[in-house]
């Protein structure tokens, strides 16, 4: 269906694509492996018509292809679903997918498709909800029946389980199942190998913008696969034997509070304790109060009484998150881009934002230049980093404080953890111990 030969990108001196080679067939799962950097996004992107190849050629169904664009690609029927979500937040679901159609149906029949799409796919959407209003979950979904909506011949998904549960990815995997069956071609990116050994057919490993090989992921090894994507043995990551536990640094105390919204989930009686060294989970079918907790914790709502929130032994419930922040707190929301991170700032941009309170950044309202020259010195455009990147980077900025933080508070969904090279040891070993409880969210508490 699809083949590139010699296909390259260069940026500069800098070789993002050397001279790929990859055939992608009907009826195919054709997974696209690699480590952060390696090329992938690049490569994707090229394929779809968002970037132009420095060189090399594109064949389409046996004729040579030249993409002005995305719009081109779509009417060929090459679908795509972004890692990153490509949604307006006060529009609803029906208006965002109607926005990234080619414009001649009626609103109410694009409406009324996309509830029928998303029915018999699995995919249930309401098209009149808001998108501000949806899980990150409900949001992944939006995109892939948009892309579905297109009728793709060819779909690329690009970690499309990264913000899925254990549970949503499954349900995703027999939507995929169902597309091979109907003779389409589908390009997966994906950093979990035990999940492109069960779903792929085909696995191409790029590595340093170079394809390295193509195989049957079904007859590798998890570790194998690892091998090839970063060129050495990967070792076995093991967690500590022994943890202490110290005096409680987050302390919850009966907090209840009304939703701020129609569409929101009122807290009630909520208590708990987290001491130093320990890492507390919470889980619950998603869209029960997880955001709102997060908010009630992070100081984005304040609560009534001020004692209904501890941090460090002092009453935090009426703070700022600023004010939060100086008594040694940290907070990671689930969505890393805008609510985590700006992303088109430096990352030593987005630390001062994160740290100008709590750190060394700020001194007497003046940016300390000789604190924040390091991380200046590191930083780059988050909107140009790797998806991968933006996670450990928005939890190393709220670690970078003069006498490091001491709570921290991480929202997750499902299984994520981001990110292991392959999924073997320790590491997939206490994802699995989690209990199955349908459709999870788990956020994670962790003091230090």
């Amino acid at each position: 269906m699809l083949r590139t030969v010699g296909l390259t990108k260069r940026y500069g001196d800098f070789l993002a694509n050397d001279s790929i080679d990859i055939e992608i067939r009907p009826r195919q799962i054709h997974a696209l492996l690699g480590e952060n950097g390696a090329g992938k996004s690049t490569l994707v992107k090229t394929i779809y018509g968002l970037i132009q190849p420095s060189e090399g050629e594109m064949l389409w169904q046996g004729e040579r292809m030249v993409l002005s664009g995305p719009s081109e690609a779509r009417s060929r029927g090459i679908g795509m679903v972004f890692q990153h979500f490509s949604l307006f937040d006060n529009l609803t679901v029906a208006e965002n997918v109607a926005l990234g159609l080619d414009g001649k149906e009626a609103f109410k029949d694009i409406s009324a498709r996309l509830e029928q799409v998303s029915k018999v796919y699995g995919l249930p959407l309401d098209p009149k909800r808001e998108v501000w209003q949806l899980s990150v979950g409900e949001r992944q979904r939006i995109e892939i029946v948009r892309a579905l909506m297109q009728d793709p011949k060819f779909l690329i998904l690009d970690e499309p389980t990264a913000v899925l549960t254990p549970q949503e990815a499954d349900q995703l995997f027999i939507v995929l199942d169902r597309l091979k069956a109907e003779g389409r071609a589908i390009l997966y990116i994906s950093h979990k190998l035990e999940e492109v050994k069960r779903l792929c057919d085909t696995a191409t490993i790029l590595r340093g913008g170079k394809k390295i090989s193509t195989c049957n992921p079904k007859l590798e090894t998890a570790a194998s696969l690892a091998r090839m994507m970063v060129g050495t043995e990967i070792r076995e990551v093991k967690a500590a034997t022994e943890r202490k536990t110290t005096v409680p640094r987050l302390v919850v105390n009966d907090l209840s509070l009304e939703p701020d919204n129609p569409h929101g989930v009122r807290l009630a009686h909520i208590s708990l304790e987290l001491k130093g060294g320990e890492i507390l989970g919470i889980a619950g079918v998603a869209g029960n109060g997880q955001d709102e907790l997060f908010a009630a914790l992070s100081g984005e709502r304040l609560s009534q009484d001020p004692g209904t929130v501890v941090i460090e032994g002092i009453a935090a419930g009426h703070l700022s998150i600023t004010q939060r922040r100086k008594l040694g707190a940290a907070f990671v929301p689930e969505e890393r881009l805008g609510h985590g991170t700006a992303p088109r700032m430096r990352l030593s941009e987005n630390a001062l934002l994160t740290g100008h309170a709590a750190s060394g950044m700020v001194r007497h309202g003046f940016i300390n230049t000789a604190a924040t020259a390091e991380v200046r010195r590191r930083s780059r455009d988050p909107s140009k980093s790797s998806g991968a990147r933006r996670q450990p980077a928005d939890l190393g900025r709220r670690r970078r404080r003069g006498r490091g933080h001491q709570a921290g508070v991480a929202r997750s969904r499902g299984r994520r953890r981001r990110r292991a090279r392959h999924q073997s040891g320790p590491r997939r070993a206490r994802r699995n111990h989690r209990p199955d409880c349908g459709d999870v969210s788990w956020p994670s508490f962790t003091a230090a």
